[in-house]
C-alpha cells in the first residue's frame, strides 16, 4: 500500500473516528440531543422519552461514547457540585404544571433528579422543587433541571429570558439565606412562615401543629425539613405555632422562611400569664363567682389559668403574648419624678387634697402591692395589663381616699397625724384591693408640699421647724448637762484610778490596823479576864487570909482587950493606961522625928523662981494629959460594965 492509500486510511479512521465517536471527561457529563428521529419530534414538554427529537433524559457520564452521525448533538456540562453545609435548589423545566393552590412542585414519588425518565414518568412536576439538594455531586440532566447554589448557576442555556429569571430566583434565594442551615444558638427561637400548602381557614391566624400520618405529632425541626410530609401531615401554609429551638435546620427557604425572634424568659419574681390568638375554645375554668371573662387551659385560646413559672420558653409571640406579673411585692409611687423598676407608675402624680381648714397641699404616696402568683391570669383577664389596672383603677381610687380623709383634718394635723392616718389606710384599703385580687402590703405617706406659687405651707412648716428645732435644743441642752455631769465623773473616776494604788495601799494598812487592833483587843481582853480570874482567885485568897487574920485579931485584940482591962485594974484604972498609951506614943513621934529632947540652944525666960522655962513647959503638958477627972477613971477601973465582962468572957472561951 502506498503512502498516499496509508494516509487516506488513517485520514479515514480518524474522520471517522471524529464523527462517530464522543468522549466525555470524567468530570463531566454528556447531555444528549437527538435531532431527528423516525418517531419525529417530542409533542408536549422538552424531554423525549420515547426516542423522539429532542433533548433526551439520559446523560453521558465519562469516557468514548459511538454515536450516529448527524443524528445527535452532546453538550458537555459540568458535574454539579453542592460544598459542605451549603443547600442547593432545584427547578425543573419539564414535568406536570403546578395546581393554582401550590408554589412548590411536589416531588414527594418523583425525588430522583439524577434520573429524568424516572422523574417524569413518576408524575414530577415543573417548577421549583421542594426538595433541596445537600453537599455532594450530582450528574444532572441540565437540559431538564436547573440547579441553583450560592456561587453558580447549572443548567444548559435555552434562551437568554431564562437567566434572567434564574438569577433572580438566585437572589432571592440568597435574600432569604437560603444557601446556608438554619443555626439556632443561644437566647433565640425560630418562628417559621410557609409558603407552601393549603391555606389556614378563616379566623385563624396560626397554623396549628400538625402530626404525621399516624396522627403522631412530628419534632418541628423534621416537620420543616421535609416538606412533603409536613404538607401530607396536614401542614398549612401560613406563619406556624411551632418554633424551632437550638439546632441546625436544612430548610427550603422557597418553602418556608425562618425569624428569629428571642425567647420569651419569666425572671425570678414573676409569672408569666398566657393570652393564646391560637387554639381550640377551651372550657371556662374561672367559676361562676368571676364575670370578667374566661380562663381556659393550656393550648386553648384564651387566657391561660396556669401562668408560666420563671423560665426560658421558646414561644411564639405571634400566636400569643406572655404578660410578666411581678409576684414579688412591688411599689407604687404617686410622685411625678420617681417611678419604680417596673414602670407602672408612671404616670402618677402627688395626690392634690384640701383640708379642712382650707389648704391644697400636694400629698406623696406609696404604696407597697403584691399579687398572688395562682390570682395573675384573673388580674390579666381583668385588666390586660398592670400598667392599666393601676392607671384605670387604683389611682383614681387611691386619690379618693386621701381626698375624703384629707377633708376631716385640718393641715396641722394631717401633717402630725400621720402615723395614724398611714395606719388606718392601710387597714382599710386591704379590702379594697382584695376585690381585684390585689393584696395591700402597705401604705406610706409622705409630707405634705405646697402647689406651685402657694407658699403658706411652706411657711407653717417653717414654723413648726423652728418649734421642733427650739424643742431639739432644749434636749440638747439637757443632754449636755448629763454629759457635763457625767464627765465630771470621768474625770473623778480617772483621778481616783490614778492613786488608787495607794488607796489600795492605805485601805489594806487600815485593814491591817483594824485587824491587829482587834487581835490586841481579843488579847487584851483574855488577859483582863485572866487577871480578874487571878485578882478573884487573889482575893478570895485574901479574903480569907484577912478573915483568918481579922478572927485571929479578934482574938489578940480580945486577949489584949483582957489582959489591958486586967492591966488597967491592976494599974490603978483606964486614966493610968491612958497617960501610958499617950507616953508610949510621944517616945515613938520623938524617936521617928529625930527631935533632941535637950535643945542645944535654949530660947526662954526664967520663971519666977529663976529657972528656964522648957522643962516646965512638958511637963505642964504632961499634966494637963493627965490632970483632972482621974477621979472618973478609978471609978471606971474599979467598976467593970457588964459588956465588958461578957466580952471578956467569950474571948476567955474561945481561948480556951
Amino acid at each position: 500500500m502506498s503512502q498516499v492509500n496509508v494516509a487516506i486510511f488513517f485520514g479515514s479512521l480518524i474522520f471517522l473516528w471524529l464523527l462517530f465517536v464522543r468522549r466525555i471527561p470524567n468530570d463531566r457529563v454528556g447531555i444528549l440531543e437527538k435531532l431527528f428521529s423516525g418517531n419525529g419530534s417530542v409533542r408536549s414538554g422538552l424531554i423525549a422519552l420515547s426516542g423522539e427529537a429532542g433533548f433526551q433524559p439520559d446523560v453521558l457520564r465519562g469516557g468514548l461514547k459511538l454515536l450516529m452521525p448527524f443524528q445527535f448533538r452532546v453538550h458537555i456540562m459540568p458535574l454539579v457540585t453542592i460544598p459542605q453545609g451549603k443547600i442547593g435548589y432545584v427547578f425543573a423545566r419539564d414535568g406536570k404544571p403546578l395546581p393554582p393552590s401550590q408554589t412548590l412542585a411536589s416531588n414527594l414519588e418523583a425525588c430522583d433528579f439524577q434520573d429524568a425518565a424516572i422523574f417524569l414518568r413518576n408524575g414530577g412536576q415543573r417548577g421549583p422543587q421542594r426538595q433541596i439538594l445537600r453537599e455532594g455531586t450530582y450528574a444532572i440532566n441540565l437540559a431538564q433541571f436547573v440547579v441553583i447554589t450560592e456561587n453558580e448557576l447549572y443548567y444548559l442555556p435555552l434562551n437568554r429570558e431564562e437567566e434572567g429569571m434564574f438569577r433572580g430566583m438566585a437572589d432571592l434565594i440568597a435574600e432569604r439565606g437560603g444557601f446556608h442551615p438554619i443555626v439556632l444558638t443561644g437566647d433565640v427561637v425560630g418562628i417559621v412562615t410557609v409558603h407552601d400548602g393549603p391555606a389556614l381557614p378563616p379566623g385563624e391566624i396560626v397554623a396549628p401543629i400538625v402530626g404525621d400520618d399516624r396522627g403522631e405529632p412530628q419534632a418541628w425541626h423534621n416537620t420543616f425539613q421535609d416538606s412533603e410530609r409536613f404538607l401530607a401531615a396536614g401542614g398549612k401554609r401560613g406563619r406556624q405555632l411551632q418554633a424551632l429551638v437550638e439546632g441546625t435546620y436544612y430548610i427550603n427557604r422557597l418553602f418556608a422562611t425562618v425569624e428569629m425572634i428571642p425567647k420569651t424568659v419569666v425572671d425570678v419574681g414573676y409569672v408569666g400569664v398566657v393570652v393564646s390568638y391560637t387554639g381550640d375554645l377551651g372550657m371556662d375554668l374561672s367559676g361562676t363567682d368571676y364575670k370578667h371573662g374566661e380562663m381556659v387551659s393550656r393550648g386553648s385560646r384564651g387566657v391561660w389559668s396556669e401562668p408560666l413559672m420563671p423560665g426560658k420558653y421558646a414561644f411564639n409571640t405571634y400566636a400569643g403574648k406572655v404578660v410578666l406579673v411581678p409576684t414579688t411585692n412591688f411599689i407604687l409611687k404617686w410622685k411625678r419624678q420617681e417611678s419604680g423598676v417596673h414602670k407602672f407608675d408612671e404616670n402618677l402624680a402627688e395626690i392634690s387634697l384640701i383640708t379642712q381648714d382650707a389648704f391644697e397641699p400636694q400629698l406623696p404616696l406609696s404604696v407597697v402591692v403584691h399579687i398572688d402568683y395562682r390570682k395573675a391570669p384573673l388580674v390579666v383577664q381583668r385588666f390586660g395589663d398592670i400598667k392599666r389596672l393601676v392607671d384605670q383603677t387604683l389611682d383614681p381610687m387611691v386619690a379618693a381616699y386621701f381626698k375624703n380623709t384629707a377633708q376631716t383634718r385640718t393641715l396641722i394635723q394631717l401633717i402630725h397625724e400621720r402615723s395614724l392616718i398611714q395606719k388606718v389606710a392601710s387597714e382599710e384599703m386591704k379590702d379594697k384591693f382584695l376585690h381585684y385580687n390585689l393584696e395591700l402590703e402597705e401604705v406610706l405617706i409622705g409630707t405634705p408640699a405646697s402647689s406651685e406659687g402657694d407658699r403658706r405651707i411652706d411657711d407653717i412648716l417653717a414654723q413648726l421647724r423652728e418649734r421642733q428645732i427650739a424643742r431639739e435644743k432644749i434636749d440638747t441642752y439637757a443632754e449636755q448637762e448629763k454629759a457635763a455631769c457625767q464627765e465630771r465623773v470621768l474625770r473623778e473616776a480617772e483621778a481616783r484610778a490614778g492613786i488608787q494604788q495607794q488607796l489600795t495601799a492605805s485601805e489594806l494598812s487600815i485593814k491591817i490596823q483594824e485587824n491587829q487592833g482587834k487581835a490586841d483587843l481579843q488579847k487584851a481582853l483574855q488577859q483582863a479576864d485572866q487577871i480578874r480570874a487571878m485578882a478573884d482567885a487573889e482575893a478570895a485568897k485574901v479574903r480569907k487570909l484577912a478573915e483568918a487574920r481579922a478572927e485571929e485579931t479578934a482574938r489578940v485584940g480580945m486577949a489584949q482587950a483582957i489582959a489591958i482591962d486586967e492591966q488597967v485594974r491592976a494599974y490603978g484604972g483606964p486614966r493610968f493606961q491612958l497617960t501610958q498609951q499617950v507616953m508610949s506614943r510621944f517616945a515613938e513621934a520623938v524617936e521617928k522625928s529625930g527631935v533632941e529632947l535637950v535643945p542645944r540652944i535654949v530660947m526662954g525666960g526664967a520663971n519666977g523662981n529663976g529657972k528656964s522655962g522648957g522643962s516646965n513647959m512638958l511637963e505642964t503638958l504632961l499634966a494637963l494629959m493627965l490632970s483632972e477627972k482621974v477621979g472618973d477613971g478609978e471609978h471606971l477601973a474599979v467598976e467593970r460594965r457588964p459588956e465588958a465582962v461578957a466580952l471578956r468572957d467569950q474571948v476567955l472561951a474561945s481561948l480556951q
